[in-house]
């Protein structure tokens, strides 16, 4: 036997003596990402962006996506700690709704009971009027909402969510009570925007790219958007360059499974460290119109745990949490 296949039968001997030992050095090959939501939505996005770029790129072998609808992702989240513990080839795509959905259907399950893995994308959000409406600027609009807050109709998506969050926030800015504020939910971007340009609402909040279209043909004014800073190739002021502290990111992360090792979760954050520096995660950001947000490991699960206290905080004071 030549020195080569002494080496390699040692090997071999000594990962089936250890297999835990392999298994914390390899990343699952076949993944299962379930994203919370509908077909369609920024988390089925989200999840079938993951699987496109580790299946182009050779990461693993195989994703498969499942959608799991229902109470603003709670559903899934149980579905997720109930039937992945332990298992390092189970993710979840969640965000910002999940944290206040948790809150508002008064969830048996939370965010503590998961892995928290990485945080992928900032979708920034845009309040935009009918391009009818009499506001020219966010000036005005804040004017109208201290005049009369209640006359004033947000439309977005689901009830606790980012886009309710920030209708909260700049009606508290506007020195109004945003414990009053009219908001309606609709279920997707494309009945808010029926809904605007019906005429039925005053404004609305979604993401930039949801009403990007409508914003360049001239049917919608886009007033302010909620980033820390403008968007490239975008002529619309972020609310802090207007001289307002609000800053809302519908920000959408992947969670690991419960009781994974600390070895399982290295290299699934070695994976999705790997995945977000290649050319062509950095192509579809650019495609899609998302911020590169990427947050992994403990400074992300610090990040989670400052989160669920501040939405948390938000929707006490719009009387959707007690």
């Amino acid at each position: 036997m030549t020195i080569g296949r002494i080496f390699a039968a040692g090997l071999l001997a000594a990962m089936a003596m250890t297999p835990e030992l392999a298994t914390a050095q390899t990343p699952p090959q076949e993944l299962k990402i379930i994203a919370p939501a509908g077909p369609g939505g920024g988390w089925d996005g989200a999840a079938r962006s993951i699987q496109q770029v580790l299946t182009e790129t050779k990461a693993v072998r195989g994703v498969q996506v499942t959608n799991v609808t229902g109470a603003g992702g709670t559903i899934g989240l149980a579905q997720f700690i109930n039937g992945a513990k332990g298992d390092s080839s189970q993710l979840l795509v969640n965000g910002i709704t999940m944290v206040g959905a948790i809150l508002t259907n008064k969830s048996p399950v939370t965010l503590d009971q998961v892995t928290p893995l990485a945080r992928l994308t900032g979708d920034p959000l845009v309040i935009v009027v009918p391009e009818t409406s009499p506001h020219k600027t966010m000036k005005d609009f804040l004017a109208a909402i201290t005049a009369d807050v209640a006359r004033v109709t947000w439309a977005g998506g689901s009830a606790g969510g980012a886009d309710h969050i920030l209708a909260a926030l700049v009606t508290k800015v506007a020195g109004a009570d945003a414990g009053k504020v009219n908001y309606v939910a609709f279920s997707g971007g494309g009945e808010a925007l029926a809904a605007m340009l019906g005429g039925r609402v005053t404004a609305g909040v979604s993401g930039y790219g949801e009403f990007e279209g409508q914003i360049k043909a001239g049917k919608l004014r886009a007033l302010a958007i909620s980033s820390g800073k403008r968007l490239d190739s975008v002529d619309v002021p972020t609310l802090k360059e207007l001289g307002y502290d609000v800053e809302v990111v519908n920000w959408r992360a992947v969670m690991a499974a419960p009781g994974i090792s600390a070895e399982q979760k290295a290299q699934l954050t070695k994976l999705f460290d790997t995945m977000v520096a290649s050319g062509e995660w950095k192509a579809l950001l650019k495609a899609r119109g998302w911020d590169d947000y990427y947050l992994a490991g403990e400074p992300f699960a610090a990040f989670l745990r400052e989160e669920q206290v501040r939405v948390g905080d938000i929707l006490r004071t719009i009387g959707l949490v007690k």
